[in-house]
């Protein structure tokens, strides 16, 4: 009977490995049609909206600093002011009353790992007052695991913070919003997507930075009206889905400011 038993479990197991095997297969078929569909019709180039805006405004500038992959650089926008940072900078100028100084470090296909290298990239004297991260797409597509994403976001967030910088974590947006990619694996990714914004929030508020939920805030906006919230690619913001993210970011970037300006009026000179 044991024996009989051991069979019986021995059979499910091989049964088990054959089903994850095919489901493994189909949804590797799927990610290379969805990458099929998608192409890099964009490029790999974001434009360059690195400038002061609202100069007219006056006053000590408010360094902004932009960090992370192709939605914190800003590709799929036709024009320079029609970036993230640029619509986050040019509102920001407006609420705070003076002009915002953007500089954009992130860079196209990035993933949280490459966030060390962005940082490095900048000079040693060089603190903004704010710092706004936008990470996690590449994250879910290359299957980097959430523990690996998130310690690379907390060492990027205390690094930026030793720099006396206010960080604010825009979350990973829902993938589930990507029409090309088809079902089952849209499904999945959406689920990965939303397991990775919920450890970036932990982890954004365990080590002082301001989580912004991009999939609650501005998710349902791209599931309702794709055509007009995505670019040509289908896979990046359009210019109205570049908008109406950086109005999602922008409260909690003014609060941020508003910390960063008092805090350094009260340092010591």
């Amino acid at each position: 009977m044991r024996r009989q038993h051991l069979v019986a479990v021995a059979g499910v197991g091989v049964a088990a490995t054959a089903v994850f095997a095919g489901i493994r297969s189909v949804l590797s078929h799927q990610a290379a049609v969805a990458r099929r569909r998608i192409g890099k019709p964009l490029g790999e180039q974001s434009i360059d909206a690195d400038r002061l805006w609202r100069p007219s405004l006056g006053g000590e500038p408010i360094e902004l600093l932009l960090l992370g992959d192709s939605l914190a650089a800003g590709l799929g926008a036709e024009r320079r002011k029609q970036t993230l940072g640029a619509r986050l900078a040019k509102a920001l100028a407006r609420r705070m009353g003076r002009p915002v100084h953007l500089r954009t470090a992130a860079v196209v296909g990035s993933e949280s790992p490459d966030l060390a290298a962005q940082l490095a990239g900048l000079a040693a004297g060089y603190a903004p007052h704010v710092a706004v991260i936008v990470v996690g797409g590449n994250d879910v597509t290359h299957r980097i695991p959430v523990a690996v994403s998130a310690q690379h976001l907390r060492d990027a967030i205390l690094r930026l913070r030793r720099r006396g910088t206010e960080v604010v974590v825009g979350t990973c947006p829902d993938l589930g919003a990507l029409r090309p990619v088809p079902q089952p694996l849209r499904r999945l990714v959406s689920s990965l997507s939303r397991r990775l914004a919920e450890a970036q929030t932990e982890t954004a508020l365990a080590a002082g930075a301001r989580p912004v939920d991009l999939r609650r805030a501005v998710g349902p906006m791209f599931f309702d009206d794709p055509d007009t919230m995505f670019s040509m690619d289908r896979f990046h913001p359009s210019a109205l889905g570049y908008r109406r993210t950086a109005e999602a970011l922008l409260p909690t970037a003014c609060l941020a400011a508003q910390t960063a300006l008092s805090s350094r009026r009260q340092m010591p000179h």
